[in-house]
């Protein structure tokens, strides 16, 4: 039995798809596309995981959708009745694409694809509930669901029992500490529904000198619930997101790629302290609940906020904790096909989500064809070779393009489509930042140990292979790890084994054999403001327009310095 799920029309477009409840394959629009965030109908994406499985779209038995259109439907009218006459321009933009996208799904999977079979709503926080808690590795657990919207609800709490979901309570919008974190991301200067994890990492740099005012602006009660006040903001009855009276509370907002001042990052600081107050006020209320399980699985774009998830385990009575590596909207055409399979369909087998692979990989006749049908000059080596070679030039401080297997699937780049470098080099930080990817000083990068490993270095707790959490680098390590440690002494971690990624695993222990360090940067390889790559030919131009040392694609190495711009033709490689 095949189950198709789509996310779409919103942002972050994507599909997925389930063989007899088994995740196949997952990938999100962007990565076809080059359009980050992309919000359309991910024809691309549906495409390759039909053929991931095997199958056309006649063989598909159901399609899930991650969202009931007409309820949120009836949130946009509603906000637009209460708002009314100031929520006239938004309501009129958004009417178009409700009537042409939303509302005509089925008359748009007949048009595109053909497909005229069953046709499954999911509620917008039951596919992200569903996609972390039947995901998971737990037979039970206490959920958790925070983000900007879905149909009405921002928050919902529940818990989750071999393969069915109660939500036992929600928070609706316009309450929303998912859009109060986006509000204050457009007010520093950020794009809104991107750059929200800029704020996060600018926070260490200042001092919640902020906190009263933030309070000012939310009601946080003990069980974590919590009330905007809407007289600072804007977002449901314009397309600004604040208003006159949060810059006389904050002063004026920063300009888009204007100096970020101490100010700016204060409000970072004291947004993030008001943001981990109301998540462990309401993961304890939570905790009680569920009757004190011990497990937890969050889900949401707020759950990619990895600093507030390092410290769950010591703020909350929780002990094991789940994240999906795709825990934002992408990921919530997995979670729609997961919640239909088990609990539409009834379906007792779990799609545990084991990895983060699940998207296109390209074997070596693909790749040697394109390197020699564009006169790339390259070595080919046996594996063996290749993991021996990118070792010793990271080493020597090399930055090295890593491109092996199936494409990840979420937002963080995990050893199939990364950058890495020398974690030892204190001055990798910048060369990353400013030669390679091209973004603000400010940031930090992560750090990827084996797991066997990880409690030497990092005071971490759980296994975390997708990158979900940051934790405190061990203090007498930082020192030997300048280009991980972040200003506050974190690192966001992500933890392998073989099993999960041999080649991978493989490669930074043998980086220890010649560094002592069994630890690479691992950050995802592409450019500032562009999706990560996905195929070859992004991979190399990726590499071609930074200043990256070395490329490997699969088992073909590429050195900088035997190709320049010069070796292709830039007007042929983009129309590919």
């Amino acid at each position: 039995m095949h189950i198709l799920g789509i996310a779409c029309f919103y942002h972050d477009s994507s599909a997925a798809i389930l063989k007899d409840g088994k995740i196949t394959a997952a990938a999100q629009e962007e990565r076809w596309t080059r359009k980050k965030h992309d919000t359309s109908f991910p024809i691309n994406a549906i495409k390759y995981c039909l053929r991931e499985a095997g199958i056309t779209i006649k063989e598909v038995d159901c399609v899930a959708f991650y969202e009931k259109p007409l309820l949120k439907f009836e949130r946009l009218l509603s906000s637009h009745i209460e708002m009314f006459p100031k929520s006239l321009g938004t309501f009129t933009k958004a009417l178009p694409s409700w009537a042409i996208e939303k509302l005509r799904i089925p008359s748009i999977l007949s048009k595109k694809l053909g497909y005229k079979g069953e046709l499954l709503y999911i509620e917008h926080h039951m596919t992200h509930a569903a996609g972390s808690f039947l995901a998971s590795p737990f037979s039970e657990a206490a959920i958790l669901t925070v983000d900007g919207v879905g149909e009405w609800a921002t928050t919902t709490l529940g818990t989750g029992k071999d393969n069915n979901i109660t939500l036992l309570k929600e928070i609706h919008f316009p309450n929303s500490i998912g859009l109060l974190y986006s509000m204050v991301t457009g007010y520093l200067g950020f794009k809104v529904n991107n750059d929200e994890y800029k704020v996060m990492g600018l926070a260490p740099y200042g001092k919640p000198t902020y906190y009263e005012q933030m309070k000012k602006i939310i009601d946080i009660k003990q069980d974590g619930s919590y009330r905007l006040d809407m007289s600072y903001f804007a977002f449901h009855y314009k397309e600004r997101m604040h208003n006159r009276k949060f810059e006389q509370l904050f002063g004026p907002p920063r300009k888009k790629e204007g100096e970020v001042e101490e100010r700016h990052k204060d409000v970072a600081a004291s947004l993030q302290k008001i943001l981990e107050e109301t998540y462990f006020k309401m993961l304890n209320h939570l905790y009680e609940l569920s009757g004190g399980m011990k497990n937890l699985c969050i889900s949401g774009g707020v759950a990619l906020n990895s600093v507030a998830n390092g410290k769950i385990t010591k703020q909350t009575k929780f002990r094991n904790v789940y994240v999906s590596p795709a825990p934002s909207d992408a990921g919530s055409s997995a979670g729609a096909a997961i919640a239909a399979w088990n609990m539409a369909l009834g379906k007792k087998e779990r799609s545990r989500m084991q990895t983060a692979y699940l998207g296109p990989s390209y074997d070596e006749a693909y790749i040697e064809n394109f390197l020699t049908e564009k006169g790339i000059k390259y070595v080919k080596l046996t594996e063996t070779e290749l993991i021996r070679k990118a070792a010793k030039l990271l080493r020597e401080n090399n930055v090295v393009g890593w491109f092996s297997g199936r494409m990840e699937f979420g937002e963080r780049a995990l050893g199939a489509r990364s950058i890495l470098a020398n974690p030892c080099n204190p001055e990798m930080k910048d060369i990353l930042n400013l030669k390679v990817k091209h973004r603000e000083k400010f940031r930090p990068f992560a750090p990827v140990v084996p797991l066997e490993d990880a409690k030497k270095y990092f005071d971490c707790d759980l296994e975390v292979p997708f990158m979900s959490f940051v934790y405190p680098v061990k203090e007498k390590m930082r020192q030997k790890l300048p280009a991980i440690t972040h200003i506050d002494g974190t690192g966001r971690l992500q933890t392998i084994t073989k099993e999960q990624n041999p080649r991978y695993y493989k490669l930074i222990k043998e980086f220890e054999k010649l560094s002592g360090i069994p630890i690479l940067v691992n950050t995802s390889f592409n450019i500032r403001g562009e999706p990560i790559v996905m195929t070859p030919e992004h991979a190399y131009r990726c590499f071609t327009g930074t200043e990256i040392d070395y490329l490997a694609l699969e088992n073909f190495l590429i050195d900088r310095k035997e190709n320049t711009k010069d070796w292709w033709d830039s007007e042929k490689l983009a129309k590919d």
